[in-house]
């Protein structure tokens, strides 16, 4: 009997170490913690003035969290920022990253249980995906350093790992060599400038609108085909 072919091309690159499966209810469970964890963090900070203001480093921690899981919600730069007026560029830095480490780990499992999916199994089989998936495996590790280190989004990266079945130590090195000088950088250029906490709100701000533009642009296209549509709006 012959294997069935993998339907991503280049998938075999990385073939998966055989482990005995966990429990599907165990991998449901371990999902909704990781994301009520998340989204609580995320709440918390929202709503905690004394939280915001708060200059402990497990604040800086924490909130990477809610900044670099999936599509973050919050920019992480401006806390960057702001706890480099009190730390080193390299405590920052090395904080920093060890929480953003931790969170693209949740971020690998969270995906993967979602792309196993029966509902995403044919999305993610397209032709679409697989060409860029193909596209991906030329130079994996390089492409992740690359979205690490400079502003091109990364999140589109978080997902690719998973399909292309890129292996989690690999990820997680990129991650760490790429955004380790990254939050250096910021961290020192903020230490010589040092921000007032009025232009770091304002940059916060600028960020959050830039990062939701696809978003309110996706809503506004769909609502103006909507109207179009129907005569009577």
């Amino acid at each position: 009997m012959t294997e069935a072919p993998n339907p991503v091309p280049g998938l075999e690159t990385f073939p998966e170490v055989k482990a005995r499966p966990v429990p599907p209810w165990v991998r449901t469970l371990i999902f909704a913690f990781e994301v009520v964890f998340v989204a609580g963090l995320l709440i918390w900070w929202l709503t905690s003035k004394s939280l915001r203001d708060s200059k402990s480093l497990w604040v800086l921690f924490l909130y990477c969290f809610p900044a670099e899981f999936f599509i973050a919600t919050v920019p992480h730069e401006p806390v960057l920022l702001y706890f480099a007026k009190f730390y080193s560029p390299l405590t920052v830095a090395l904080v920093s990253v060890a929480g953003t480490v931790l969170t693209e780990v949740l971020n690998y499992t969270v995906f993967k249980y979602v792309a196993d999916l029966k509902v995403f199994r044919k999305m993610l089989a397209s032709r679409a995906v697989r060409k860029t998936v193909h596209l991906f495996n030329r130079a994996p590790f390089v492409a992740l350093w690359v979205a690490g280190f400079t502003p091109i989004p990364f999140y589109p990266f978080r997902f690719l790992v998973v399909i292309a079945r890129y292996p989690l130590g690999k990820y997680v090195l990129a991650v760490i060599t790429s955004r380790a000088p990254r939050m250096y950088l910021i961290a020192l250029a903020a230490r010589a400038i040092r921000f007032p906490d009025s232009v770091i709100l304002i940059i916060t701000g600028v960020l959050i609108v830039v990062a939701n533009v696809p978003i309110l642009r996706k809503l506004f296209k769909g609502r103006g085909r909507a109207a179009a549509s129907d005569p009577s709006l």
